[in-house]
């Protein structure tokens, strides 16, 4: 597998620190509102690495933190007059809501900066014995000038970086670029105490602490939106290795803006959408659907549309292109459900045409996704599948190679994230062998077998009023579409 690599900015041949195993940290969120799209396309980029390495073969170790003490928190709680610990709570727990819906699968580890105080001052008492660090009031500042090697992420000049780092103004600072690890405690914030007196952590350390506990000194690839670039994960860099003596992670992955209408997605903008209400406003959502499933038209349709696009390329937003991908999703869902009938059980020649289209199919999704996770090239391969499958169809196939085709869907589906009929649990995703809809069909069956039409009759209605028409054929089987 080939992945593009920001620190050498260049592809290369993914290679573990330890024989089939990835450790992986990617930077999560600062809990302090809801979770907008740029988000969402970071956590489904990501779950989609995981995902893939897993069905490579893959053990993977996947850590993503929550950033739970921020200048960000501690003005939301001020705002809404609320302790800073329930503005984390209700944020985190949106975030879980967002996830679930997006089919975003847990990572392996969440740690939050909060749990982590001992660590972090430990790494800064360090970094001060070493001569990176020093301490003015009850402030610690990395010292950039110190580590000789700053810069080689990002690939910037001293004076690019200090221009686009939006450097706090403080004349105490060694050098403009110094960054706080450590801030002395204000009055009416959270502090915690530490060998320079009450405090909190600055941002960049946190990370840095958290990635080296849990994964280790050097670990594998490290992710994030390609915002983090610089200043923070140049930060990171710094401090973590000034730290150790070791390199810190051997693979940088980024993945790239989103867009609304060619313009970059802004509050001051007015162009910002949550993922809330990208569920709540979407026009495939019914009100009368069961919770449990409500939403999934539009989980599917989003992830197909944040998947069209390379990751590491920007993404424009549209109602347009969401519908598009919606159709495209559609297109491919539906075929899923014809190969689902029953079909004839005789072999011909058709079914010895499929094992070549599935055989080819394999190969060149596998070839898509090692060429550093190339989606758009992948879900080409389905739309080719599908309209390959669809040719053959009319000529006949037989039940045993339809449930080939549908399987392949499924398997290199569950890849991406799509066409699993998908419920959500609390804990989990789970993968439904009958969808709900099914089961109020074969209710209905049911019902008219007993003769009792009324049943039937109201099934269909509350059918009909959750968007979803049936198809009775002739062979007594019946079909459903949104």
């Amino acid at each position: 597998m080939n992945i593009f690599n920001t620190l050498t900015r260049k592809k290369e041949s993914l290679e573990t620190l330890e024989k089939n195993h990835v450790r992986m940290y990617v930077c999560g969120v600062t809990v302090y509102d809801d979770c907008h799209l740029g988000h969402a396309r970071s956590a489904v980029v990501y779950d989609l690495l995981y995902r893939y390495l897993e069905f490579k073969g893959y053990m993977v170790t996947y850590v993503r933190n929550f950033t739970d003490v921020d200048d960000k928190i501690i003005k939301r709680a001020k705002d809404n007059n609320v302790d800073w610990t329930e503005v984390v709570k209700k944020y985190i727990d949106a975030y879980y809501r967002d996830m679930k819906r997006l089919h975003v699968k847990k990572p392996d580890v969440e740690p939050r900066a909060t749990d982590h105080m001992s660590e972090i001052i430990d790494m800064i008492v360090d970094l001060i014995k070493q001569g990176f660090a020093y301490q003015v009031d009850g402030d610690i500042y990395f010292q950039v000038n110190a580590y000789q090697a700053y810069g080689r992420l990002s690939g910037r000049k001293q004076e690019e970086m200090l221009a686009g780092a939006r450097v706090e103004v403080d004349e105490r600072k060694k050098n403009p670029m110094d960054f706080a690890l450590w801030k002395g405690a204000k009055s009416d914030e959270p502090a915690w105490e530490s060998p320079w007196g009450p405090g909190r952590p600055g941002w960049h350390i946190e990370c840095s602490a958290m990635s080296i506990k849990h994964l280790g000194k050097t670990f594998d690839i490290h992710g994030g939106g390609k915002d983090l670039v610089f200043p923070h994960h140049e930060n990171e860099i710094a401090q973590s290795c000034a730290y150790t003596g070791q390199e810190f992670a051997r693979y940088w992955v980024h993945n790239g803006f989103v867009t609304i209408d060619q313009e970059k997605m802004s509050k001051s903008l007015g162009n910002f959408f949550t993922i809330n209400e990208i569920f709540e406003k979407s026009p495939w959502r019914k009100e009368n659907d069961i919770e449990e499933r409500r939403d999934e038209t539009t989980a599917e349709a989003l992830r197909y549309f944040l998947l069209s696009t390379h990751y590491r390329s920007d993404l424009n937003f549209s109602d347009k292109a969401l519908s598009e991908a919606k159709s495209a999703w559609d297109n491919i869902d539906g075929l899923i459900k014809r190969l689902e009938e029953s079909g004839g059980k005789d072999q011909n020649e058709n079914d010895r045409g499929l094992e070549d289209l599935l055989g080819t199919f394999k190969e060149q999704f596998a070839q898509a996704m090692d060429d550093d996770l190339n989606t758009p090239k992948a879900l080409a391969e389905f739309q080719r599948l599908r309209g390959d499958i669809n040719k053959l169809l009319p000529g006949g196939l037989s039940e045993q190679s339809r449930k080939m085709a549908v399987e392949s869907f499924r398997k290199l589906g569950s890849v991406l994230g799509l066409f699993q009929h998908i419920i959500i649990s609390d804990d989990n995703l789970q993968v439904e062998v009958r969808g709900w809809e099914d089961e109020q069909i074969q209710k209905r069956l049911e019902a008219k077998k007993r003769k009792d039409f009324a049943t039937a009759d109201k099934i269909r209605q509350d059918l009909a009023s959750k968007g979803i028409t049936l198809e009775d054929r002739p062979d007594g089987t019946t079909r459903w579409k949104r």
